[in-house]
């Protein structure tokens, strides 16, 4: 069993752990260089509207800080605006308060602001709540210290450009046929010890967990697309495309395993009793097909071949005396995920050549 310290260095070496660590650090770094600017530097009221800026514009990729950075400066100065109006209405008050917050949460939901609706009314609080400054000027300063913090989160996003993500995108391929494999391992395990409706049902359950995790797998897979565009730091075309299509087959060979794991869930159902020429050669090739699913470098060409022999030695054996319906139905899945697993193993970007 691995130690503390080699499964925190396991952990830091996940991609999609380093690029959350140089995404924190990105913000961390934008936002203390946009309070040195803009309070140090410049002196300028409320000065803390650089840094919170900063924060709201910095993403994982330079496209998307563009794009959702317009809307968090044009949210913030909305904020900025609609704050310095109220008070010189109804000067410093809890009504006054109480009336900014109630507009900018109407601009919450207005089509551009939508996304970044809460930042209106979080700027209006911050704004009346820490000044008494009601001036035009105090008005300027509390613009330019916006966009000095939207300046220095896209020179950070630039300078420091988030990593092509390709890498995280390969290592949630990786972790749902790991998956997968342990499933269909275990499906095995469970039906040599004629498992019941709780544990056929755990099966189904685990699919849907499956896919989960390819909803996260496909989130990757956009942003690896999206990491390239504006991103100094491309050096190779993105692998984003086959990623898609493997996520896309991936997705065929859960909907495959889940097929098999309900129809052994009715047949747990009616406790019904498999024919041993079925049963016990059937359990073996889930079984290899499992570990050889966890090993992107096994061959599957042989189960295929394991596959049709079962197939056709049914066949010879007088087919009204067994459930047709259900071992065929299984091995029919089996043959699917062994075609889709055969075609996801020589993908490049599960085995690189």
């Amino acid at each position: 069993m691995p130690t503390r310290p080699q499964r925190v260095r396991r952990w830091l070496s996940r991609p999609d752990v380093r690029s959350d660590l140089v995404q924190i650090l990105k913000s961390v770094l934008a936002a203390v260089a946009a309070w040195l600017i803009a309070d140090m530097l410049l002196g300028l009221d409320q000065a803390f509207l650089a840094p919170w800026t900063a924060l709201l514009t910095v993403h994982a990729t330079v496209y998307r800080t563009l794009s959702r950075g317009m809307q968090a400066v044009v949210a913030t100065s909305v904020g900025v605006v609609l704050s310095f109006l109220a008070v010189q209405v109804g000067g410093h008050g809890a009504v006054t308060l109480g009336i900014a917050l109630l507009f900018a949460m109407v601009f919450a939901r207005v089509g551009l602001l939508r996304d970044e609706g809460l930042t209106v009314a979080t700027t209006v609080l911050f704004v009346i709540t820490a000044s008494t400054d009601t001036s035009w000027s105090g008005l300027g300063d509390r613009l330019g210290a916006t966009a000095i913090g939207v300046a220095v989160a896209l020179v950070v996003n630039t300078v420091a450009a988030a990593p092509l993500r390709d890498e995280s995108a390969r290592q949630q391929v990786e972790e749902i046929d790991q998956g997968l494999g342990r499933l269909l391992r275990d499906m095995a395990a469970g039906l040599r010890e004629r498992a019941d409706e709780q544990l056929t049902g755990d099966w189904v359950d685990r699919t849907r967990t499956l896919d989960r995790r390819l909803d996260t797998a496909w989130g990757l897979v956009y942003e690896a697309r999206e990491s390239v565009w504006g991103n100094p730091r491309r050096r190779r075309a993105s692998s984003s495309e086959e990623l898609s299509r493997v996520l896309g087959r991936l997705e065929e060979g859960i909907a495959q395993v889940r097929g098999m794991a309900r129809l052994v869930y009715e047949s747990a159902l009616v406790a019904e009793e498999w024919d041993p020429a079925f049963r016990d050669p059937f359990i073996e090739l889930l079984d290899e097909l499992g570990h050889r699913i966890e090993d992107p470098e096994a061959e599957v060409q042989e189960l295929r071949v394991r596959a049709d022999r079962l197939a056709s030695d049914l066949s010879d054996k007088g087919l009204p005396d067994l459930r047709w319906p259900l071992y065929g139905g299984l091995i029919e899945m089996a043959r699917a995920v062994i075609t889709i697993v055969d075609d996801v193993a020589t993908s490049s970007v599960v085995r690189p050549r």
